[in-house]
């Protein structure tokens, strides 16, 4: 009877830890893997989120107001879910929120009409040609009239079409329950410029701490086959003390 008993102590425990373990998952921290160099040199390719999906609760409803919640602000790093393709995760820094006009001129940014100082970007191309969306964004419609070759240019016409209908003069605003999301690799980013704004919907949480970081190959991200995935993990079992980068550990992301 009292091994019946110990047994099922074991059991409920189990359930319980389970339980909270869900719990926390589904409506506290969540955790994701930096794949891409978009947000270098502030993010890692490999460096190990914990994101905040709490913060962003409703604040306006009567548990927003014991517990803190607070809205998206500008300068966030915030984790959401790929407008264009729902499985996939992307990390990117809040820009603009609802209402914000912008406009980038030759690599910088302004927004509601001022320059924006921005101490967290980085540009790694080599060249510094002004490119078209990257460095000039939004495009208007007499500087369409370089670019008659859809294939070759399909991102921009992509972009201009896209934001055709959101551009004020010389400037993007913002829709309402939209924000605007950039790297701060600006220069390799995938990001609102190419694909438009990232719906409130979308939107899980605020990147939080890196709780560990692996040295990774940028590439790995497109292997992910059964054998690509055996190799990557002999490959942490291998080389985890040489190829963790102890000094990011535990490092909050701002």
């Amino acid at each position: 009877m009292e091994r019946q008993s110990s047994v099922r102590e074991y059991f409920e425990s189990l359930v319980v830890t389970v339980i909270l373990a869900l719990f926390g998952t589904t409506f506290i921290v969540q955790a994701f893997k930096i794949p891409t160099p978009s947000m270098e040199d502030n993010l890692l390719v490999g460096d190990h989120l914990l994101v905040n999906k709490f913060i962003f609760g409703n604040s306006d409803s009567w548990i927003g107001r014991v517990l803190p919640f607070r809205d998206i602000r500008r300068g966030d790093i915030i984790v959401f879910t790929y407008p264009e393709d729902l499985s996939k995760h992307y990390v990117k820094r809040a820009i603009g929120i609802p209402g914000d006009r912008i406009r980038i001129s030759n690599q910088r940014l302004y927004l509601n009409g001022n320059l924006l100082p921005e101490p967290y970007i980085f540009h790694k191309a080599p060249d510094h040609n002004n490119l078209p969306v990257r460095d000039n964004f939004p495009l208007l419609k007499e500087q369409m009239n370089r670019f008659a070759d859809y294939q070759q240019n399909k991102d921009i016409f992509d972009s201009y079409v896209y934001f055709r209908e959101y551009t004020q003069g010389e400037e993007i605003v913002v829709p309402p329950n939209c924000y605007f999301a950039m790297g701060d690799n600006r220069d390799n980013s995938a990001d609102s410029r190419y694909w438009g704004f990232v719906p409130r919907k979308n939107i899980v949480g605020r990147a939080l701490i890196i709780y560990w970081s692996y040295v990774t190959d940028p590439n790995e991200h497109l292997h992910d086959s059964f054998f690509d995935r055996i190799q990557q993990f002999a490959d942490v079992v291998i080389n985890f003390i040489k190829k963790t980068r102890w000094n990011r550990t535990f490092k909050l992301v701002a």
